[in-house]
């Protein structure tokens, strides 16, 4: 599989995959061919035939051709979404490209017309704070506009994804060593790792992660917590310069692996989101040398990495400490964040 972003006119209209669009957009053929110079995000099939594909543009003023009508702001819109459901999150990765956007570019809302029948879609939207905002009505039918207000608090966690609540929560430090950071979460690779390695698989497109691990100190763990992503180092280098914090994500639960009534409940559980696969999965469940599970969402990537030095020599972390696992303060991962260059409007109390 091979996720790119390229011009329109790179993409081949009469692949099948785009049969059941121009099904429902009678101007379809004619819209595409206008778009010749702009871009969209493609995923392709090792045999060259299209699986995935996105469309995403900013938007200004008022929307006035819906129902009621949306006042004046900038938005992203997501023009085109369509996706072949093969099991591996895709949906989930391609929503979160269009909040990437959204947080690129400072915009405070996003939205989306679909037809009532994409119920799989609509749903997959409202489980991310999509909201039923209008209706949209041309002589292709009624499609439902659905909103997501960026700043919304929500009811959880996913609800307001993805922004993160730190008030009431507790703050760690979570470190991943690099053959499972990249795998995890694609969008924090870094500039020197390979990006082939990003593949087309559930635990890369998910906005949900699942990790095991057995540092002390987790079983505290709470729904809610706010973690710092920390890769440690590559060994091409000194720790002080290599390890680096990258990305922000929010626990949504933590079990110890005897919870589980049975080995299928724990590959159940694990598989989809997880780094390791089914055999590996089974050779912790029978040896139970990693008990802490914990699943979280891959809410934001810092744009600029903040090493462990510069941690320790300008935001008084303790070199000493012990850094797989740790409780963090609420002025480190402040500033943290800073350092990192992340919109802080996007942290909340």
């Amino acid at each position: 599989m091979d996720l790119s972003y390229v011009k329109f006119s790179e993409i081949n209209l009469s692949d099948t995959f785009f049969d059941s669009l121009k099904v429902d957009y009678a101007e379809f053929e004619q819209w595409f061919k206008k778009k010749a110079a702009d871009r969209a995000y493609v995923l392709k099939k090792d045999d060259g035939s299209i699986d995935g594909f996105l469309y995403v543009k900013i938007e200004t003023g008022s929307i006035d051709d819906v129902t009621p009508p949306l006042p004046p702001c900038e938005r992203i819109k997501i023009g085109t979404l369509k996706i072949n459901p093969h099991g591996t999150r895709l949906g989930e990765r391609f929503i979160k490209k269009a909040f990437d956007h959204a947080i690129m570019r400072g915009v405070p809302e996003i939205y989306v017309t679909v037809f009532e029948k994409h119920e799989a879609l609509v749903s997959l939207f409202m489980r991310y704070g999509f909201r039923k905002a209008a209706t949209k009505t041309t002589h292709n039918g009624t499609e439902l506009v659905l909103l997501k207000k960026m700043n919304d608090l929500g009811i959880s966690s996913v609800d307001r994804y993805p922004l993160v609540k730190t008030g009431g929560q507790s703050i760690y430090l979570l470190s991943l060593y690099p053959k499972w950071h990249t795998r995890l979460l694609p969008d924090s690779i870094l500039k020197n790792e390979d990006a082939s390695i990003v593949q087309d698989v559930s635990h890369t497109n998910s906005i949900h992660k699942v990790y095991l691990a057995a540092m002390k100190g987790m079983e505290n763990l709470q729904p809610g917590d706010v973690l710092l992503i920390y890769r440690t180092s590559d060994n091409e280098g000194p720790a002080h310069y290599r390890s680096v914090a990258t990305s922000i994500c929010v626990v949504e639960e933590y079990r110890n692996i005897n919870s589980f009534s049975s080995r299928d409940e724990f590959i159940r559980y694990c598989a989809p989101y997880s780094v390791f696969s089914e055999s590996e999965l089974n050779e912790f469940w029978t040896r139970k040398k990693y008990p802490h599970v914990i699943r979280f969402t891959y809410n934001l990537a810092l744009p600029k990495r903040v090493t462990r030095g510069k941690m320790i020599e300008d935001m008084g972390f303790n070199a000493d400490d012990y850094w797989g696992f740790m409780k963090l303060s609420a002025p480190q991962f402040q500033a943290v964040i800073k350092a990192g260059g992340l919109n802080e409007s996007l942290i909340v109390n």
